[in-house]
């Protein structure tokens, strides 16, 4: 079976991730053949340190390449959307980094330009392929847990300043957001999905207490599900002095699991009465990865190749990403407005930057 071909659009702190995966764990099934980036040194050594023979600076040049099948875009979150449909209108199938957007109008407009081309939309939430996360998925879909009361999402890392002055988009309305839609966006992505129904209404509270940036940089919310079930979420990049932990933790009236770790990988609690049981998903953890991104970007890239070649759906496709980022859009607007708010979200900007932008 011929390989297909990939080129990665941004050569920044993700895409070290998708170049590992595509030429370790995935080169039987696709080559990364091409590569982009605004700034040349950069999309030069990415080049090379991947051993791609092309690289590029324009976006649009790279794309009239017929030979390459999938663009995956690692590029600031703002242009996420605009770099998606430019690829499927080329005819290439899309991976797109979270956030796929940072409006649901941008995302539902990338969702149909994929669906009008013909072409698979991936959208790159991969901790949902963590091994802990696996396992609790299934316990999920076995009904081990009876009726869910709560589950608690937290992300309790650290960022520095320097951080966010390393790159000029970082902590912006027009191009990034905040610790919600840059760090946080994969466990609320879990949090909603491990809940099993839509959301029917959020409120938060959100603050910017320890940078010089635009967005927050902690935020609490609370979730009530259709189902019955309510949604903690915590979001801080000011745990200092370094990373503590990505949690999740599911409550039923038969059962009680924490994942933890430093990306939610590791089963911490596992009750549901039976302590043999217990023992043994606790004596077989999944080492901590040496980053925050995890282990999961290989199978989320693996997964996709097979939708392709099987002509079906990934397993996180656009409709699949639009709901965590709709759930933080939720935040910012229960914030921006100072009242409860209710989905399906009715969008009250054109973009993050205009609904946000003026708040003090």
């Amino acid at each position: 079976m011929d390989k297909l071909r990939v080129g990665i659009v941004g050569c920044g702190r993700i895409a070290p991730s998708h170049g590992e995966a595509l030429t370790k764990m995935l080169s039987d099934q696709a080559d990364l053949v091409a590569v982009c980036d605004i700034i040349p040194e950069r999309a030069a050594t990415f080049a090379d340190r991947f051993g791609v023979q092309s690289f590029y600076t324009d976006y649009q040049e790279m794309l009239q390449r017929p030979d390459i099948d999938i663009i995956i875009i690692c590029t600031p979150s703002g242009g996420h959307a605009e770099q998606g449909i430019m690829a499927a209108k080329a005819g290439k199938h899309v991976v797109v980094e979270k956030p796929m957007a940072l409006s649901l109008r941008d995302a539902d407009q990338l969702i149909k330009a994929c669906d009008d081309a013909g072409v698979t939309l991936g959208v790159v939430h991969q901790n949902r392929f963590n091994k802990a996360i696996k396992l609790v998925r299934s316990a999920i879909d076995q009904g081990r847990f009876g009726a869910l009361t709560h589950l608690n999402a937290a992300i309790r890392w650290y960022r520095d300043q320097a951080y966010y002055d390393a790159a000029p988009w970082r902590g912006t309305w027009a191009q990034d957001g905040g610790v919600l839609m840059n760090q946080s966006i994969h466990n609320i992505d879990l949090l909603q999905w491990m809940a099993g129904a839509p959301p029917i209404e959020i409120y938060a509270y959100t603050a910017t207490r320890m940078h010089k940036i635009e967005a927050e940089d902690v935020a609490v919310a609370i979730v009530k599900f259709s189902n019955g079930a309510f949604g903690i979420i915590e979001a801080a990049s000011t745990t200092y002095p370094r990373n503590l932990e990505e949690t999740l933790n599911i409550f039923g009236a038969t059962g009680s699991v924490i994942v933890g770790g430093v990306a939610v990988n590791r089963i911490e609690a596992w009750r549901f009465g039976d302590d043999a049981e217990e023992q043994s998903i606790l004596a077989n953890q999944q080492a901590d990865p040496p980053t925050v991104y995890g282990f999961g970007h290989s199978e989320l890239l693996r997964d996709v190749i097979e939708a392709i070649r099987n002509r079906r759906k990934p397993c996180v496709d656009g409709i699949e990403g639009r709901k965590a980022l709709e759930l933080i859009l939720g935040i910012y607007h229960a914030v921006r407005f100072n009242r409860p708010v209710t989905f399906p979200l009715q969008e009250q900007a054109a973009s993050l930057a205009d609904l946000m932008g003026g708040k003090k």
